[in-house]
């Protein structure tokens, strides 16, 4: 396969995939925009090969090769080039290259991801943190390289907008997680407002839930507010996709509130249409003047 029809195949699933990152993606110029395509199709796969693993196919073993190829690609003699087979691969050789994207950050998501194989619960939030950590706010560092941002408290904002990010995911997605027999909200929070495991897994709306969700739902505020208070002015332009996924994630926990937190009567997201909006206004806020 080719540069090029690796990179096609990567835009390809970055389009179909409809996911909220990918209307951050058209404010980017072109060679930027792959490399986030490259970065998105990434991530996808890996998460797909433990969340939705194909029949009698072993998770670990799909993760080991993950691995074993972004190590091979640091290994090259200097050519630029990938001996894999893997379309993601090959195009992400020439983007590492190019943005210097330390192999660290790709290795920690692997890891964050794999977290998921053994861990299904999380007594403290300090042990949350972790995850949310590995599966956002270093995919947030990653994005730092390909946007151009510079300056230190670039990489704050990143590491508080991947933990608000995470938190939004895990509060509108109680019901997914728990038939996946996760639950990914600490017990120690669970325990403080007397809401059980198995009321979650059975989606009850109670008075202690609505108690547990405000405060779930503040807490990430927190992360959001300080994600905003750490964005540096010299990178506000470079980081103009972030600022529109952090617009269209804010509203997604917004609604998670005005719906007075019954996540479990249907997914909370936003139409395609709302989505440009939220990403319009946001554009028009940081470019303005």
């Amino acid at each position: 396969m080719t540069s090029h029809e690796a990179q096609q195949y990567c835009t390809d699933l970055a389009r179909r995939s409809g996911s909220n990152f990918y209307y951050s993606f058209f404010f980017l110029p072109q060679e930027r925009r792959d490399a986030m395509h490259a970065v998105y199709a990434f991530c996808h796969e890996v998460d797909g090969a433990v969340d939705d693993p194909a029949p009698g196919s072993d998770p670990r073993t799909h993760l080991a090769r993950w691995r074993a190829d972004v190590a091979a690609l640091y290994r090259q003699d200097g050519d630029g080039g990938t001996h894999s087979s893997n379309p993601i691969i090959i195009c992400l050789a020439d983007h590492i290259r190019l943005l210097g994207i330390p192999q660290d950050y790709f290795d920690e998501i692997i890891a964050g991801v794999e977290m998921d194989l053994t861990i299904n619960r999380y007594a403290t939030f300090s042990d949350l943190y972790q995850y949310c950590y590995r599966v956002a706010s270093v995919v947030g560092l990653v994005c730092l390289k390909i946007f151009g941002a510079r300056a230190p408290e670039s990489q704050t904002y990143a590491v508080n907008l991947g933990i608000a990010f995470q938190l939004t995911n895990i509060l509108r997605d109680l019901k997914v997680d728990g038939a996946r027999g996760r639950i990914y909200l600490p017990t120690e929070d669970l325990t403080r407002f007397g809401y059980g495991e198995q009321e979650l897994l059975a989606g009850a709306c109670t008075p202690a839930f609505t108690s547990l969700m405000e405060f779930e739902c503040r807490r990430a505020q927190e992360y959001y507010r300080a994600a905003e208070a750490a964005l540096p002015e010299s990178d506000r332009r470079a980081l103009l996709p972030a600022e529109i996924m952090r617009a269209i994630y804010h509203t997604i926990l917004e609604r998670i509130e005005a719906s007075r937190y019954d996540v479990f009567a249907r997914r909370v997201t936003l139409s395609p249409p709302r989505r440009v909006a939220v990403a319009l206004g946001a554009w028009f806020k940081n470019t303005r003047g």
